[in-house]
């Protein structure tokens, strides 16, 4: 029955999925083409409704003597290579036993999440174990453009270290303009709002556990994004693979 697909697809996406995704899951998984009209028509019949984003906030800590980068980014989101653009961010999340702290690094090529740590305290090394993670799994050469907010952890001279050893540019927003890293604003917004996280429900634990599940298996290899044609970043970047 088609509705009960458009339900499975629909919760599978922990109830994000609009008609163009859903349209695009039908066809590439049943080989099925349906309007969208008919997908919204039932989708309004089975009472399945959109949740909506979050607006954005901040957990940036722009107060601090550290030199800050040129906005050299420029709100040019777009890159026609994996390991063009980097850009990275921080945000917090609500925990029954306190906060935790997730940094996350996206390849601005197919919109995929190639490193990211989390912690209990907001410090410096939240956001190179991040980093280095995406190293690890990226390694890219000189010349990478990395974007990031002004925040005291990525202007500390530990973090300029490591990118400098990468040969990477730094590249960092206008103080107190979130719209300048607005893509990774995004990315935390969606998260928030498909595993409800605006307030705590589960202790660190079982938000770790989570986190990593819906980053590694649902947002890179699973989730359509509009940007790159309703395909996800894994399928994305199969067109162009990465040497080792």
């Amino acid at each position: 029955m088609l509705t009960d697909k458009i339900k499975f697809y629909f919760d599978r996406s922990r109830g994000t999925y609009g008609t163009f995704r859903l349209k695009a899951d039908l066809g590439e998984e049943d080989g099925l083409q349906v309007s969208r009209r008919r997908i919204a028509r039932l989708m309004d019949s089975a009472n399945l409704r959109v949740r909506c984003k979050r607006k954005f906030r901040t957990t940036t800590q722009s107060r601090h003597s550290s030199p800050v980068a040129e906005n050299l980014l420029d709100r040019d989101f777009q890159a026609c290579a994996p390991n063009q653009k980097w850009v990275t961010d921080i945000t917090y999340l609500p925990c029954t036993d306190g906060w935790l702290y997730l940094a996350t690094v996206m390849d601005l090529y197919s919109r995929k999440i190639v490193g990211w740590a989390m912690r209990e305290r907001l410090e410096t090394v939240l956001v190179t174990e991040a980093l280095q993670m995406a190293l690890r799994r990226r390694r890219p050469g000189p010349g990478l453009l990395h974007h990031s907010d002004r925040g005291s952890q990525y202007a500390s001279a530990a973090y300029r270290h490591a990118l400098h050893g990468l040969q990477a540019v730094q590249s960092m927003s206008r103080k107190g303009d979130c719209w300048d890293n607005s893509v990774q604003e995004s990315f935390f917004s969606t998260l928030k709002t498909e595993l409800a996280l605006s307030r705590a429900r589960r202790n660190r634990a079982q938000t770790r556990t989570e986190v990593f599940e819906w980053i590694e298996v649902f947002y890179n290899r699973q989730r359509r994004h509009s940007s790159l044609g309703y395909r996800s970043p894994v399928a994305f970047e199969e067109q162009a693979p990465i040497p080792n």
